[in-house]
């Protein structure tokens, strides 16, 4: 965005993303403070991902602070991360982190020392329309890399005071400047999608997390209600899943719907696994919410999921409708629907359900 230096606090991670994120902000002349928020990682990682964060600073000559999260993040992200599972969903945690972490972090900082803008190594665009002075979230120009997925629960006001200086950048490009700038990261401190997880086993985090209580097992039965096994925890399954069924077929089965309250993990084969009404709650718009029914949406049902057109139904103040034109692949109750006016994200919200036709989603 067109905005003239002045200062700015921004989050370093330690990785390259966010390192050149605030050298180049320090180049167009904005007075920048570094700030790491400490979140729980596993073992030596957390004081590696300070070790480097401090080494950036230095090198970019900044002002840098620590803040210790972990607590919070304890109760905000990963209490909800592990319930979820145990209510047979499948969460997102990276979008629940950057509204009500992250970024919330950031703005009391910034607040508190009298720093009007925030900064991050996000790859997303911001654009202020003209007639209405209201701002519009986009996608990154780099589309392997766009993370407007992640920050469509961002409020406006949030919004309004956020700089991403990668935003029109390709990741292979960051790279490039990066080694050039001679930026000190360490290799491998890159963001991944459950940061504080090690391996990304959630299923071995959850049980040393609940122990015993997730020990309630159930039924695996098929689409006409067919008992085909026993499983022992509905969080050991995700929508989609096609691995640790153990059921003898000569076709694979795949997890079509986990019911917590029966305990029972309901399996179909690939062709069942398909489609095409979504239904989202505690639905976020940015800018100008909506009404009725809006046609020409893209929407994303996961983060690397490939947008699709479809139309948008308005059903309540928080509460949407998506119908695909074309059928979905394991749409997963937990994960966020995220919604598009081409490049432009209009709003999103989490999923609750799903259907292959019109009759009434539970």
């Amino acid at each position: 965005m067109g905005r003239g230096p002045s200062g700015i606090v921004v989050a370093l991670s330690g990785g390259v993303d966010s390192a050149l994120a605030a050298a180049l902000l320090k180049a167009r002349g904005w007075e920048v403070f570094g700030i790491h928020l400490r979140l729980p990682a596993p073992g030596a990682e957390t004081e590696s991902r300070a070790r480097s964060v401090r080494q950036i600073a230095r090198h970019l000559d900044i002002a840098l602070d620590v803040i210790d999260v972990q607590m919070a993040f304890e109760q905000i992200i990963i209490d909800p991360f592990v319930q979820s599972y145990l209510n047979g969903l499948t969460p997102n945690p990276c979008v629940r982190c950057n509204a009500r972490v992250k970024f919330e972090y950031m703005r009391r900082f910034a607040e508190q020392k009298g720093i009007p803008f925030l900064g991050t190594g996000h790859y997303a665009r911001l654009r202020k329309q003209a007639e209405d002075e209201t701002i519009h979230l986009l996608r990154g120009l780099d589309p392997k890399k766009d993370q407007s997925y992640f920050l469509h629960r961002l409020r406006g006001d949030i919004l309004e005071r956020t700089v991403f200086p990668l935003g029109h950048m390709t990741k292979a490009a960051v790279k490039k400047m990066a080694a050039e700038t001679d930026l000190p990261c360490e290799p491998g401190m890159e963001s991944q999608e459950i940061c504080f997880i090690p391996d990304m086993d959630y299923r071995h985090f959850v049980q040393r997390r609940k122990g015993v209580v997730v020990g309630q097992g159930g039924l695996i039965k098929d689409t006409q209600g067919k008992v085909l096994g026993e499983h022992n925890g509905i969080y050991h399954y995700t929508i989609g899943q096609r691995h640790g069924l153990k059921i003898a077929s000569s076709r694979p089965y795949y997890v079509q719907k986990i019911d917590p309250k029966t305990h029972e993990v309901i399996v179909g084969r690939r062709e069942e696994i398909y489609t095409t009404i979504v239904k989202a709650t505690r639905f976020r718009w940015i800018g100008r919410p909506l009404s009725g029914q809006i046609r020409g949406i893209w929407a994303q049902i996961r983060y690397r999921h490939t947008p699709a057109q479809g139309v948008l139904e308005v059903l309540s103040s928080q509460d949407v409708r998506f119908t695909f034109h074309t059928p979905q692949w394991a749409v997963t109750p937990g994960q966020a629907l995220v919604c598009y006016q081409g490049d432009r994200v209009i709003g999103g919200g989490w999923i609750a359900g799903s259907s292959a036709t019109a009759e009434p989603m539970v």
